[in-house]
């Protein structure tokens, strides 16, 4: 058998966080990995930005259910804390509203006690919260972790035991309301649906669960910024003799009869594999690497009427002082459900904005100059479905940003230390082949969810996989590690490879 796989060649499109996961557990399993990446380095929307000492993640800053990262280094033959130095943080980000200021920690007293005291009335709320939410998890951490190539797998045993607990037709902001009377607190616990871009008034109320994690599981930052997992994740991938093609564009599938045969490069070289992995961004994809009019349920006019997530408008900016703010800390908008409606249904720019400010230089000191911040600041706005101008927007909206900084974050003098500033808006993030610009890819409604999401084992084409937060289970670091391991899994069995897998129940 082990001759057999070293002849079984795979080739990976895209070096983000999925494409490299599967790359490392293929590769450890014995087949011949080929990985290309059109960047000059890997990580994809989890890369780094170095300018002139200060060093900025491009995407994520969350580390959450850590204990799949774990995972997937051990089924690469690696422990984790040999390639990453992770930090739990404690407590684990600041919640910030006009009146009022939550600090979430992991300590179940202690976070009973600022809840006592921020919203008195609501303890119980929180000890029914992490019970119910806990059986919620559960049950629906296995549906997460299969494949649903098939209908049948959909209404699995795990996903019938499941079902009562989805809280379909249910929005999270109303599931919260079962356990919290207070509509602040209530968003304390509904900002998460923020990392699927979605309003926490649309999201499914089975969402819960991704509160309930932090809680339960805690947040952690990995020292050099979240970019470094993708860093580990390619020296893995090195060690185990995958072939990694930087600065190397792929043009489209090499396709033939529906069955995906290789991949054509933008010099225009073709190279072959028995199967193919797509990470590319899931509508950029379907509308760009497949040749036309071969894809029926995934025509670019089917890609272009599902439903997206919101975009971001985001600043990099190198400081010359570090602020005295915690690592992670979310301001709400006054008008939260106004601003929210902004972005998702009016698709405008609201004049009052919500956004999250991660001040890491006070964990990690090195990503930016002795005495030095690297600061990361982000505001949901609309995707590009909005017709927004960005050539037109984006000096005044850099100007209220900056602004609040000054004023709700206590950043005073602002301009006068900034060294470095990068911009990213919805154009930027469209300009990295980024469907729409909606930074957390297809919404994660009930009918884009599990079976109904474009599938791990692509349901259109032979030979080809997808993994990414365009695909099962979703857009979240953790959930994008999960479709690497699927992909890596349903090709490991397509050609009877054993493996040892460590997903589990929690």
């Amino acid at each position: 058998m082990g001759n057999q796989k070293e002849h079984l060649s795979i080739n990976i499109v895209g070096a983000g966080p999925g494409g490299l996961t599967a790359a490392m557990l293929l590769a450890n399993r014995g087949f011949k990995v080929r990985l290309f990446e059109k960047a000059k380095q890997v990580g994809g929307r989890n890369a780094a930005i170095i300018r002139n000492g200060y060093k900025f993640d491009v995407g994520p800053t969350f580390l959450m259910m850590k204990f799949i990262l774990d995972e997937v280094f051990k089924e690469a033959g690696r422990n984790v804390d040999d390639y990453l130095k992770s930090v739990r943080l404690d407590p684990m980000y600041r919640l910030q509203f006009n009146d009022v200021r939550l600090e979430p920690t992991n300590q179940r007293e202690a976070m009973a006690r600022q809840i006592d005291q921020a919203f008195p009335g609501n303890r119980n709320g929180y000890d029914r919260f992490m019970e119910a939410e806990k059986r919620r998890f559960e049950l629906m951490y296995p549906c997460l972790q299969k494949d649903y190539s098939t209908f049948k797998q959909y209404f699995s045993k795990d996903f019938i035991k499941a079902a009562p607990s989805l809280s379909l037709g249910r929005s999270l902001i109303g599931v919260l309301g079962d356990y919290f009377k207070d509509e602040k607190l209530k968003l304390s616990f509904t900002f998460q649906s923020k990392y699927l871009g979605m309003s926490a008034w649309d999201c499914p109320g089975a969402f819960a669960i991704l509160p309930y994690v932090e809680h339960a599981h805690g947040i952690y930052h990995t020292v050099g910024g979240l970019s470094e997992i993708s860093v580990a994740m390619a020296k893995v991938c090195r060690e185990h003799g995958v072939e990694i093609r930087l600065d190397t564009p792929v043009r489209q599938l090499v396709i033939e009869n529906k069955k995906v045969l290789g991949v054509e490069l933008g010099n225009g070289e073709q190279v072959l594999a028995a199967e193919t992995v797509l990470n590319a961004d899931f509508g950029y994809a379907m509308k760009n690497l497949v040749p036309p009019n071969i894809l029926k349920k995934h025509s670019p006019e089917k890609v272009d009427s599902r439903k997206y997530s919101c975009s971001t408008f985001m600043l990099h900016l190198g400081l010359d002082k570090i602020y005295d703010l915690p690592h992670h800390t979310i301001f709400f908008a006054e008008n939260y459900k106004g601003n929210i409606k902004d972005i998702f249904e009016n698709k405008v720019l609201s004049e009052d904005i919500s956004f999250y400010v991660r001040n890491a230089s006070v964990t990690d000191s090195t990503l930016a100059p002795a005495g030095h911040s690297s600061v990361y600041v982000l505001v949901p706005v609309p995707n590009q479905k909005s017709k927004i101008d960005w050539t037109i927007e984006k000096k005044a909206l850099r100007n209220r940003v900056i602004k609040a900084l000054i004023e709700r974050a206590e950043m005073s003098n602002l301009e006068e230390h900034i060294r470095e500033e990068i911009i990213f808006t919805p154009q930027t993030w469209q300009d990295m082949n980024i469907q729409l610009g909606a930074t957390f890819n297809l919404a994660h409604s009930f009918t884009q969810m599990l079976y109904f999401r474009p599938r791990n084992k692509f349901e259109e084409l032979d030979n080809c996989y997808l993994v990414g937060g365009g695909t099962h289970p979703g857009s979240g670091l953790p959930t994008i590690y999960e479709s690497g391991r699927i992909a890596a899994n349903l090709i490991s069995r397509q050609y009877n490879v054993a493996f040892q897998s460590e997903n589990k129940q929690i």
